[in-house]
């Protein structure tokens, strides 16, 4: 039976399946699953989980993967970066045999959808209805060429603060254990202030969270064994302070897997 999705990569065979998910680039993580399923004796499927936009995509498409790998594997492990992140923790509270939901630059809300729809709609819906969202700042102007996207999203969470209490990824219901990954300079979004978001959130709950955080990194970790991938937006961070970011993530990827 192959994998699901009909653009996929599969690599490896191990004991723990993981589910690797992109951000906004949409694309296949062929290189990370190669590299996870080589050095962690994993199970690493990716796939192009949104096409052409991310728009009120239903969180049940992302059972069909999970049970896929599920079947197989003994340990189940959501790894997602950016909107992937979004994903992997939305996915963590829905599915309690998630041993592990590793978040790269994660958000603690829910999104608007990638999309120039407009009224704005939600990234995602279940059974059906959209999930409440906190939408984008329409009057936000970018001081830098290219633009950096980060004044945006802290724009519009102070512009439509009252959306963000419905908006807030439940995350204390996550079962599994927690990771979280930031770089203090991303320019993206500021994932440092939305991980401890989450940690607060689980630590009120009496959840323990793993927050792995790097001053010079950007939006995206360069695990072992990676090379840096083409970014059609500001990410932020060296590659070199990535890859510090990407070595203590990778311990921890070792202990969960």
């Amino acid at each position: 039976m192959k994998p699901p999705g009909t653009d996929a990569h599969l690599a490896g065979s191990g004991r723990t399946g993981m589910l690797v998910l992109a951000g906004s680039s949409g694309r296949v993580e062929a290189q990370r699953c190669d590299v996870l399923a080589a050095g962690l004796d994993v199970t690493a499927l990716s796939y192009r989980w949104f096409d052409p936009v991310l728009d009120r995509l239903a969180l049940e498409s992302f059972e069909e993967p999970l049970a896929w790998l599920h079947e197989r594997c003994e340990r189940l492990v959501v790894l997602g970066t950016s909107r992937g992140a979004e994903a992997a923790l939305l996915l963590g509270t829905l599915h309690a045999e998630l041993d592990a939901v590793v978040a790269v630059s994660p958000p603690h809300v829910v999104w608007a959808a990638l999309s120039d729809r407009r009224p704005q709609t939600s990234s995602w819906t279940r059974g059906g209805e959209p999930l409440p969202f906190v939408p984008y700042d329409d009057d936000w102007v970018p001081t830098t060429d290219p633009p950096e996207y980060a004044g945006q999203y802290r724009s519009a969470l102070d512009r439509f603060a009252d959306r963000v209490p419905a908006a807030r990824i439940p995350v204390e219901r996550i079962a599994g254990e927690v990771v979280l990954t930031s770089g203090g300079d991303d320019r993206l979004w500021p994932a440092a202030t939305y991980a401890d978001e989450v940690a607060r959130r689980r630590a009120a709950h009496g959840r323990e969270t793993v927050v792995l955080h790097e001053p010079a990194a950007g939006h995206r970790v360069l695990l072992p064994g990676e090379t840096p991938q083409p970014a059609r937006l500001v990410h932020g961070g060296t590659p070199a302070a990535d890859a510090v970011l990407g070595a203590r993530l990778w311990a921890e990827l070792e202990r969960v897997t």
